[in-house]
């Protein structure tokens, strides 16, 4: 039997408490032989995050006890932590960013003593020469008295004895300003990497280059196969007859390319990406199954499909699934596999098969158990925007099984900005949102422009707009929400994390539609932010931006006298990307002015927050300050929050 209860105050099983504690995390998912490997992030360990490795006869395995932890700050994002070979898994650990080396039946061996200011990234196994080929970040190149000095990012190789002193990295490309995705040929003989120059991001402009390796193992006859400043390339690959595969937006899509002595060739034209931004390495949206065959990721009117392409034909036909995304492409014994974000459950590492028995499951991420709460689904939608156009989003209704509200009322409104600001929202299960939903909230996840999966002109809108095109984006999406009857217009709330900060901060300051804010680590100050941070976002602002100028006019501190609603601020001391100077600069300001602001600091935490008790904390928090500015009831036992000037 059902009961009556105003929204935003349902009683949920879905605990803040159980989603940090009990979820965990799944990425690069990589093959080598007969296995497959790997990581898992852990809250509960403090957001360890560990190298796994599945045989059929072993099934999982741990390769990295605590306390490693298998992670590259390159960048600060990472990626690219770890490569699988035969002489075992080479991967990155985050406290001191060296080398290691995890064997069967022994503890991880150090490769590299470099220390922590020099980091590695998107290891690459050179056999022939036993050596690891990587992207290196040499902070101790930034630390010259000239201004702006910044790290040295260069192509090194490390050998690898087999024993003796650890190795050090031998440059093997520099001058560029960064690198990725190192990728021997078959026959070890050429290499193939991506390098691009500030000012641009990876997805605005870069070079796939292509070099032949002399017998010092040296760079020799270097090319520049495609890209260019206003030509993408990432994801460059080779399959076993020589042939070069990469991902190009050459056509405005990012589409798969081929290139062997006969040129370039597009291999599947289609207006629609294989790829999204590369904000970490490592990341992978296809895999060959065949020298005739490719597995690969579409991402199409807001939805991921997982693909098989004929090289030859030009063809291609959908293989199916529950799954709402696929990530980490790899192939296995010639099928396709790959970590898939599920709609209604956590995500899976998923071994496609063609037999009739269908796909196999081989692991699953950790989540709280949901009881009988059946979770609000991401519903699609698209909306008119205000110059004409069109923007995306999807839409989470309040779901419980046992509650309904009082007839005529209309539920609060959470929007959320996604960070990047190229990133995308995802149809995939998020615990955040339900913790939400599931306590009569509506939750607005909007892919504002600039986001990613619509194509290079959807996502360079952006450019020059940013802090007003997304803003009327998401103010335009509540219109349309309330339009529709989806939402109460006076408790709407904004929050977002990073770029998404930003976004709501602007929102905040520029529009009445929202009436309470949350920021995750959001910019405040723009100029602060140019100076501030780090080396691969540096830049960013001039495309985002465009003039010195509108980095005050855009700045949220520089509006505070327009925000006249109550804001709560979430941020860790260790950020190297937005510092924490960002939100304390803003709380002292709302503070000045008299408005309700609530600042949450988490000691130790960077970038985002993986330490279960912070993740806990933090949403929890953020619900309780709804609550408390939207005048919502509830018996649940919430964080004591200190808001100022309430």
């Amino acid at each position: 039997m059902t009961r009556t209860m105003p929204f935003g105050s349902w009683p949920s099983p879905i605990s803040a408490a159980a989603i940090a504690a009990g979820a965990t995390s799944l990425a690069e998912l990589r093959s080598a032989g007969d296995a497959l490997f790997w990581l898992e992030t852990r809250p509960r360990e403090g957001g360890r995050t560990s190298l796994l490795r599945w045989r059929a006869a072993e099934g999982v395995q741990e390769l990295t006890p605590a306390p490693f932890n298998v992670r590259s700050r390159v960048h600060e994002y990472g990626g690219g932590a770890y490569t699988a070979t035969d002489t075992g898994v080479f991967f990155v650990n985050f406290d001191d960013q060296d080398v290691y080396l995890a064997r069967q039946g022994a503890g991880p061996a150090r490769v590299t003593d470099s220390g922590p200011d020099c980091r590695f990234a998107d290891l690459c196994w050179d056999a022939a020469r036993r050596r690891i080929i990587t992207v290196c970040e040499d902070h101790k190149a930034g630390t010259s008295s000239e201004p702006g000095a910044e790290p040295e990012n260069r192509l090194v190789a490390i050998a690898v004895p087999e024993a003796g002193a650890p190795g050090q990295p031998e440059t093997l490309h520099s001058g560029h300003d960064f690198y990725a995705a190192p990728r021997l040929s078959p026959d070890a003989q050429r290499l193939a990497f991506v390098a691009w120059d500030h000012p641009n991001m990876p997805w605005d402009g870069a070079l796939l280059r292509l070099a032949d390796l002399g017998a010092d193992g040296h760079l020799a006859r270097e090319t520049v196969v495609a890209g260019g400043a206003e030509e993408s390339v990432q994801q460059p690959g080779w399959l076993d007859n020589g042939v070069l595969i990469f991902i190009s937006d050459r056509s405005g899509y990012w589409n798969l390319y081929r290139f062997d002595e006969s040129g370039i060739e597009c291999v599947y034209h289609d207006a629609a990406d294989f790829a999204q931004p590369p904000w970490v390495f490592g990341m992978s949206s296809w895999a060959a199954l065949d020298e005739n065959l490719l597995a690969a990721v579409r991402h199409q009117d807001q939805r991921s499909e997982l693909l098989l392409v004929d090289i030859r034909q030009g063809l291609a036909s959908p293989l199916g699934g529950k799954w709402a995304e696929h990530h980490y492409l790899c192939a296995s014994e010639q099928a396709p596999c790959f970590i898939g974000g599920c709609p209604d459950g956590p995500a899976e590492v998923i071994r496609h098969s063609f037999a009739p028995h269908g796909s196999v499951r081989l692991a699953q991420a950790q989540a709280p158990d949901l009881g009988d709460m059946r979770p609000s689904k991401a519903a699609p939608v698209s909306f008119p925007t205000r110059d004409g156009r069109r923007a995306f989003a999807y839409y989470y209704a309040p779901a419980h099984p046992e509650i309904s509200a009082p007839i005529g009322e209309k539920p609060p409104l959470v929007v959320m900005t996604h960070g990047g600001p190229t990133a995308a929202a995802s149809p995939a299960l998020n615990l955040r949102i339900q913790y939400f939903t599931s306590r009569g909230f509506a939750v607005l996840d909007v892919d504002y422009r600039g986001s990613s999966g619509y194509g290079r002109a959807y996502r360079e809108a952006l450019d020059g707009q940013w802090g007003v095109i997304d803003v009327t984006d998401c103010e335009d999406a509540v219109n349309w929400a309330v339009g529709q009857g989806f939402a109460d217009r006076q408790r709407i709330a904004i929050r977002g994390g990073s770029a998404g900060g930003f976004t709501t901060l602007c929102a905040l300051t520029s529009s009445n539609a929202f009436r309470a804010g949350a920021s995750h680590y959001g910019i405040g100050d723009l100029a602060a932010l140019a100076r501030d941070t780090h080396k691969f976002e540096s830049r960013y602002l001039q495309r985002l931006i465009g003039s010195r100028e509108n980095l005050e006019i855009r700045s949220p501190i520089n509006h505070v006298d327009s925000l006249n609603c109550p804001v709560i601020f979430f941020q860790g001391t260790e950020d190297r990307v937005v510092p924490p100077n960002q939100a304390r600069t803003m709380v002292a300001a709302l503070n000045r002015k008299g408005l309700p602001v609530a600042y949450v600091e988490f000691a130790g935490e960077g970038h985002g927050f993986r330490q279960a008790e912070n993740v806990e904390r933090a949403l929890a928090s953020e619900y309780a300050f709804y609550c408390r500015v939207f005048e919502i009831e509830t018996s649940e036992d919430l964080p004591q929050l200190e808001i100022s000037n309430l």
